[in-house]
Protein backbone atom coordinates (compact mmCIF):
# COMPACT_ATOMS: atom_id res chain seq x y z
CA UNK A 1 0.00 0.00 0.00
CA UNK A 2 1.66 3.12 -1.02
CA UNK A 3 -0.19 6.81 0.97
CA UNK A 4 1.30 10.31 0.34
CA UNK A 5 0.89 13.35 2.99
CA UNK A 6 2.69 16.25 3.19
CA UNK A 7 4.72 15.61 6.41
CA UNK A 8 6.32 11.87 7.83
CA UNK A 9 7.76 11.75 11.47
CA UNK A 10 9.34 8.94 12.42
CA UNK A 11 9.14 7.97 16.23
CA UNK A 12 5.69 8.73 18.56
CA UNK A 13 8.01 9.58 21.72
CA UNK A 14 8.17 13.08 23.24
CA UNK A 15 9.68 14.56 20.42
CA UNK A 16 7.70 12.85 17.87
CA UNK A 17 4.19 14.73 19.72
CA UNK A 18 5.63 17.99 19.62
CA UNK A 19 6.32 17.95 16.24
CA UNK A 20 2.86 16.85 15.65
CA UNK A 21 1.97 19.56 17.81
CA UNK A 22 3.12 22.89 15.41
CA UNK A 23 2.84 20.94 12.25
CA UNK A 24 -0.89 20.81 13.07
CA UNK A 25 -0.35 24.54 13.85
CA UNK A 26 0.96 25.21 10.92
CA UNK A 27 -1.82 23.78 9.02
CA UNK A 28 0.06 21.04 7.62
CA UNK A 29 -1.23 17.27 7.08
CA UNK A 30 1.14 14.15 8.32
CA UNK A 31 1.01 11.24 9.62
CA UNK A 32 3.27 10.12 13.02
CA UNK A 33 4.81 6.23 12.38
CA UNK A 34 6.11 4.87 15.86
CA UNK A 35 7.42 1.34 16.66
CA UNK A 36 6.71 0.92 19.59
CA UNK A 37 2.75 -0.74 20.50
CA UNK A 38 2.04 1.47 23.10
CA UNK A 39 1.76 5.35 23.63
CA UNK A 40 4.82 6.40 25.92
CA UNK A 41 7.85 6.31 23.96
CA UNK A 42 11.28 5.24 26.04
CA UNK A 43 9.68 6.34 29.67
CA UNK A 44 7.50 3.14 29.36
CA UNK A 45 10.43 1.06 29.31
CA UNK A 46 12.20 2.43 32.19
CA UNK A 47 13.40 1.37 35.82
CA UNK A 48 10.62 1.18 38.38
CA UNK A 49 11.84 4.39 40.32
CA UNK A 50 13.15 6.47 37.49
CA UNK A 51 11.83 10.20 38.41
CA UNK A 52 12.00 13.31 36.43
CA UNK A 53 14.82 15.62 37.32
CA UNK A 54 11.83 18.45 37.73
CA UNK A 55 8.31 19.60 38.88
CA UNK A 56 5.52 18.64 36.30
CA UNK A 57 4.51 21.60 35.45
CA UNK A 58 8.61 22.30 33.93
CA UNK A 59 8.59 18.67 32.33
CA UNK A 60 5.79 19.65 29.53
CA UNK A 61 5.21 19.44 25.50
CA UNK A 62 4.04 22.46 23.85
CA UNK A 63 0.49 23.73 24.79
CA UNK A 64 -0.02 21.62 27.58
CA UNK A 65 1.20 21.59 31.07
CA UNK A 66 1.43 17.74 32.51
CA UNK A 67 -0.71 17.41 35.35
CA UNK A 68 0.73 17.24 38.55
CA UNK A 69 1.34 13.71 40.52
CA UNK A 70 -0.49 13.50 43.52
CA UNK A 71 2.03 13.21 46.75
CA UNK A 72 4.70 13.74 44.16
CA UNK A 73 6.86 16.54 43.40
CA UNK A 74 9.07 15.02 41.17
CA UNK A 75 6.43 12.90 38.65
CA UNK A 76 7.50 9.50 37.92
CA UNK A 77 7.93 7.43 34.71
CA UNK A 78 4.64 5.67 34.83
CA UNK A 79 2.94 9.35 35.35
CA UNK A 80 4.62 10.57 31.75
CA UNK A 81 3.56 7.36 30.06
CA UNK A 82 0.24 8.58 30.95
CA UNK A 83 0.54 12.08 29.63
CA UNK A 84 1.99 11.14 26.62
CA UNK A 85 -1.20 9.23 25.80
CA UNK A 86 -3.35 11.61 26.79
CA UNK A 87 -1.24 14.39 25.28
CA UNK A 88 -1.96 12.10 21.73
CA UNK A 89 -5.60 12.40 22.10
CA UNK A 90 -5.95 16.16 23.60
CA UNK A 91 -4.52 17.25 20.51
CA UNK A 92 -6.02 14.12 17.69
CA UNK A 93 -2.68 12.90 16.93
CA UNK A 94 -2.37 10.62 14.10
CA UNK A 95 0.02 8.03 15.30
CA UNK A 96 0.16 4.60 14.04
CA UNK A 97 1.67 1.99 15.14
CA UNK A 98 3.56 -0.39 15.62
CA UNK A 99 4.93 0.81 12.64
CA UNK A 100 8.59 -0.26 12.03
CA UNK A 101 10.43 2.32 9.37
CA UNK A 102 12.60 0.52 7.39
CA UNK A 103 14.52 3.29 5.52
CA UNK A 104 14.26 7.00 3.62
CA UNK A 105 14.63 6.96 0.12
CA UNK A 106 14.79 10.19 -2.32
CA UNK A 107 12.47 9.29 -4.99
CA UNK A 108 12.28 9.89 -8.68
CA UNK A 109 9.28 11.74 -8.28
CA UNK A 110 11.10 14.58 -5.91
CA UNK A 111 9.23 13.68 -2.96
CA UNK A 112 11.05 11.23 0.08
CA UNK A 113 9.57 7.52 0.18
CA UNK A 114 9.44 6.21 3.48
CA UNK A 115 9.42 2.30 3.82
CA UNK A 116 8.09 1.35 6.53
CA UNK A 117 6.93 -2.62 7.54
CA UNK A 118 3.26 -2.59 6.68
CA UNK A 119 3.53 0.01 3.68
CA UNK A 120 5.37 3.06 1.86
CA UNK A 121 4.68 6.58 2.30
CA UNK A 122 5.59 9.38 -0.15
CA UNK A 123 6.14 13.02 1.69
CA UNK A 124 7.53 15.96 0.87
CA UNK A 125 9.43 16.74 4.45
CA UNK A 126 10.84 14.27 7.00
CA UNK A 127 10.96 14.58 10.80
CA UNK A 128 13.17 12.13 12.47
CA UNK A 129 12.38 11.60 16.33
CA UNK A 130 13.17 8.20 17.01
CA UNK A 131 15.51 8.91 20.21
CA UNK A 132 18.37 6.72 21.43
CA UNK A 133 17.01 4.59 23.17
CA UNK A 134 16.99 2.11 21.22
CA UNK A 135 20.47 2.41 20.76
CA UNK A 136 21.90 1.09 24.07
CA UNK A 137 26.36 2.20 23.82
CA UNK A 138 28.20 -0.66 25.40
CA UNK A 139 32.21 -0.34 25.24
CA UNK A 140 34.55 -2.68 24.01
CA UNK A 141 36.24 -3.74 27.02
CA UNK A 142 38.75 -6.72 27.23
CA UNK A 143 37.16 -9.91 28.20
CA UNK A 144 33.50 -9.00 27.81
CA UNK A 145 32.79 -12.52 26.50
CA UNK A 146 34.53 -14.55 29.22
CA UNK A 147 32.41 -12.84 32.34
CA UNK A 148 30.38 -15.68 33.21
CA UNK A 149 28.02 -13.23 35.23
CA UNK A 150 25.01 -11.60 34.25
CA UNK A 151 25.58 -8.50 32.06
CA UNK A 152 23.02 -6.14 31.27
CA UNK A 153 22.65 -2.41 30.00
CA UNK A 154 20.61 0.75 31.37
CA UNK A 155 17.50 -0.39 29.15
CA UNK A 156 17.57 -3.79 30.60
CA UNK A 157 17.31 -2.91 34.22
CA UNK A 158 14.05 -2.85 36.41
CA UNK A 159 14.23 -3.41 40.16
CA UNK A 160 16.55 -3.51 42.76
CA UNK A 161 14.65 -7.00 43.88
CA UNK A 162 15.78 -8.82 41.29
CA UNK A 163 19.67 -8.65 42.57
CA UNK A 164 19.00 -9.02 46.26
CA UNK A 165 21.77 -10.61 48.12
CA UNK A 166 23.68 -10.86 44.60
CA UNK A 167 27.36 -8.93 44.02
CA UNK A 168 26.63 -6.21 41.17
CA UNK A 169 29.00 -3.71 39.52
CA UNK A 170 27.42 -0.26 38.10
CA UNK A 171 29.43 0.89 34.95
CA UNK A 172 28.97 4.99 34.65
CA UNK A 173 29.22 8.39 36.06
CA UNK A 174 26.42 9.89 34.97
CA UNK A 175 22.37 10.25 36.16
CA UNK A 176 22.02 6.62 35.44
CA UNK A 177 24.56 5.30 36.70
CA UNK A 178 23.97 6.96 40.10
CA UNK A 179 20.11 6.69 39.82
CA UNK A 180 19.93 2.54 39.42
CA UNK A 181 23.58 2.14 42.00
CA UNK A 182 21.58 4.20 44.59
CA UNK A 183 18.44 1.70 43.84
CA UNK A 184 21.15 -1.18 44.41
CA UNK A 185 22.72 0.45 47.60
CA UNK A 186 20.63 -0.99 50.41
CA UNK A 187 20.21 -4.91 49.21
CA UNK A 188 23.06 -5.79 46.82
CA UNK A 189 26.96 -5.93 47.26
CA UNK A 190 27.19 -2.95 45.02
CA UNK A 191 30.63 -1.93 43.29
CA UNK A 192 30.18 1.33 41.39
CA UNK A 193 32.54 2.40 38.53
CA UNK A 194 33.37 5.38 37.29
CA UNK A 195 35.97 6.95 34.62
CA UNK A 196 36.47 9.79 36.86
CA UNK A 197 35.06 11.02 40.33
CA UNK A 198 31.48 11.43 40.06
CA UNK A 199 30.30 15.48 39.58
CA UNK A 200 27.68 15.51 41.53
CA UNK A 201 25.13 18.83 40.89
CA UNK A 202 24.39 21.34 43.94
CA UNK A 203 21.44 19.73 45.55
CA UNK A 204 19.13 22.82 44.82
CA UNK A 205 19.68 22.27 40.95
CA UNK A 206 17.08 20.51 39.22
CA UNK A 207 15.83 20.40 35.57
CA UNK A 208 14.63 23.87 35.81
CA UNK A 209 17.93 25.13 36.50
CA UNK A 210 19.30 22.27 33.92
CA UNK A 211 17.19 23.75 30.91
CA UNK A 212 17.80 27.58 31.36
CA UNK A 213 21.67 26.84 31.43
CA UNK A 214 21.54 25.18 27.89
CA UNK A 215 19.02 27.73 26.90
CA UNK A 216 21.61 30.51 28.05
CA UNK A 217 24.49 28.73 26.55
CA UNK A 218 22.60 28.43 23.03
CA UNK A 219 22.08 32.14 23.05
CA UNK A 220 25.30 32.94 23.65
CA UNK A 221 27.19 30.61 21.02
CA UNK A 222 24.14 31.83 18.30
CA UNK A 223 25.24 35.46 19.50
CA UNK A 224 29.34 34.47 18.61
CA UNK A 225 29.94 35.05 23.00
CA UNK A 226 32.35 32.73 24.86
CA UNK A 227 30.61 29.23 25.47
CA UNK A 228 29.62 29.56 29.20
CA UNK A 229 30.09 25.69 28.77
CA UNK A 230 26.39 24.53 29.93
CA UNK A 231 25.15 22.03 32.13
CA UNK A 232 28.55 20.09 31.53
CA UNK A 233 29.85 23.03 33.90
CA UNK A 234 27.69 22.59 36.75
CA UNK A 235 28.77 18.68 36.99
CA UNK A 236 27.34 15.34 35.50
CA UNK A 237 24.43 13.90 38.46
CA UNK A 238 21.56 15.56 39.61
CA UNK A 239 21.41 14.65 43.04
CA UNK A 240 17.79 13.74 43.20
CA UNK A 241 16.78 12.78 46.39
CA UNK A 242 17.24 8.91 45.91
CA UNK A 243 20.74 9.60 44.94
CA UNK A 244 21.15 12.32 47.51
CA UNK A 245 19.67 9.84 50.90
CA UNK A 246 22.05 7.70 49.37
CA UNK A 247 24.96 9.52 49.19
CA UNK A 248 24.74 10.89 52.48
CA UNK A 249 24.13 7.28 53.86
CA UNK A 250 27.96 6.79 52.89
CA UNK A 251 26.59 4.18 50.31
CA UNK A 252 27.67 5.94 46.69
CA UNK A 253 31.22 5.77 46.77
CA UNK A 254 33.25 4.74 43.86
CA UNK A 255 36.27 3.27 42.29
CA UNK A 256 38.07 3.89 38.63
CA UNK A 257 37.07 1.91 35.83
CA UNK A 258 38.98 -1.54 35.47
CA UNK A 259 40.61 -2.25 32.74
CA UNK A 260 38.96 -5.86 31.43
CA UNK A 261 36.69 -8.47 32.81
CA UNK A 262 37.28 -11.68 33.83
CA UNK A 263 34.99 -15.14 34.49
CA UNK A 264 34.05 -14.17 37.79
CA UNK A 265 34.01 -10.40 37.49
CA UNK A 266 36.82 -7.62 36.62
CA UNK A 267 40.42 -6.75 36.98
CA UNK A 268 42.41 -3.45 37.59
CA UNK A 269 45.58 -2.58 36.09
CA UNK A 270 47.53 -3.55 38.94
CA UNK A 271 45.81 -6.71 38.87
CA UNK A 272 43.40 -6.09 41.92
CA UNK A 273 39.94 -8.12 40.90
CA UNK A 274 36.06 -8.27 42.20
CA UNK A 275 33.98 -10.74 42.20
CA UNK A 276 30.48 -10.12 40.30
CA UNK A 277 27.70 -11.66 39.62
CA UNK A 278 26.41 -9.18 37.45
CA UNK A 279 27.52 -5.80 35.51
CA UNK A 280 24.88 -3.49 34.90
CA UNK A 281 26.36 -1.19 32.03
CA UNK A 282 24.99 2.69 32.22
CA UNK A 283 27.45 3.85 29.40
CA UNK A 284 24.98 6.20 27.57
CA UNK A 285 23.59 5.17 24.28
CA UNK A 286 23.75 6.54 20.76
CA UNK A 287 20.92 8.29 17.83
CA UNK A 288 18.70 5.48 16.34
CA UNK A 289 19.41 6.76 13.05
CA UNK A 290 19.54 3.56 10.66
CA UNK A 291 16.64 4.13 8.48
CA UNK A 292 18.33 7.42 7.14
CA UNK A 293 21.33 5.05 6.23
CA UNK A 294 19.65 5.35 2.04
CA UNK A 295 20.05 8.60 2.27
CA UNK A 296 24.12 8.73 2.51
CA UNK A 297 23.84 11.72 5.06
CA UNK A 298 27.16 10.32 7.63
CA UNK A 299 29.90 12.36 7.33
CA UNK A 300 33.55 10.61 8.27
CA UNK A 301 32.71 10.05 11.81
CA UNK A 302 28.98 8.71 11.29
CA UNK A 303 27.62 12.28 12.02
CA UNK A 304 24.74 14.23 10.30
CA UNK A 305 25.46 17.80 9.88
CA UNK A 306 22.23 20.39 10.61
CA UNK A 307 21.81 23.34 10.68
CA UNK A 308 19.37 23.42 13.88
CA UNK A 309 17.02 20.62 12.82
CA UNK A 310 17.82 20.17 9.27
CA UNK A 311 19.97 18.12 7.74
CA UNK A 312 22.43 20.36 6.18
CA UNK A 313 22.39 18.15 2.64
CA UNK A 314 18.97 17.19 2.90
CA UNK A 315 17.03 19.92 3.54
CA UNK A 316 13.47 18.06 3.32
CA UNK A 317 15.29 16.67 6.69
CA UNK A 318 14.69 17.73 10.03
CA UNK A 319 16.22 15.44 13.16
CA UNK A 320 14.60 16.06 16.15
CA UNK A 321 15.40 15.28 20.18
CA UNK A 322 18.77 13.19 19.80
CA UNK A 323 20.73 16.26 22.10
CA UNK A 324 21.78 19.75 21.88
CA UNK A 325 23.18 18.66 17.88
CA UNK A 326 19.54 19.12 16.95
CA UNK A 327 18.55 21.60 19.49
CA UNK A 328 19.61 22.80 22.70
CA UNK A 329 18.50 20.30 25.73
CA UNK A 330 15.78 18.97 22.91
CA UNK A 331 15.94 15.39 24.52
CA UNK A 332 14.13 16.35 27.16
CA UNK A 333 10.51 16.86 27.34
CA UNK A 334 10.41 20.67 28.02
CA UNK A 335 13.11 21.29 25.83
CA UNK A 336 11.45 19.45 22.95
CA UNK A 337 9.10 22.12 22.47
CA UNK A 338 11.72 25.25 20.66
CA UNK A 339 13.08 22.95 18.26
CA UNK A 340 10.01 21.29 16.77
CA UNK A 341 8.29 24.52 16.85
CA UNK A 342 11.77 26.26 14.60
CA UNK A 343 11.47 22.57 12.42
CA UNK A 344 7.88 22.90 11.43
CA UNK A 345 7.81 26.68 10.59
CA UNK A 346 11.32 25.53 8.60
CA UNK A 347 8.89 22.50 6.73
CA UNK A 348 5.92 25.09 6.24
CA UNK A 349 8.56 27.83 4.84
CA UNK A 350 9.86 24.89 2.16
CA UNK A 351 6.31 24.18 0.86
CA UNK A 352 5.20 27.60 1.05
CA UNK A 353 2.28 27.02 3.26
Amino acid sequence: MTRTTQVVVIGGGQAGLAAGYHLRRRGLTFVILDSQADPGGAWQHTWDSLHLFSPASYSSLPGWLMPPQSGEEYPDAAHVVTYLRDYEKRYGLDVRRPVRVLGVHRDASQLLRVETDSGTWHTQAVISATGTWQRPFLPAVPGRESFGGRQLHTVEYRRPQDFAGRRVIVVGGGNSGAQIAADLAYNTHLTWVTQRPPRFLADDIDGRVLFDVASARRRALDEGRTDTGGVASLGDIVAVPPVRQARERGLLKTVPMFTRLVPGGVEWADGTRAEADAIIWCTGFRPALSHLAPLQLRGRRGHIGTAGTRAVDEPRLHLLGYGDWTGPASATLIGVGRPARDAAREIAALLGV
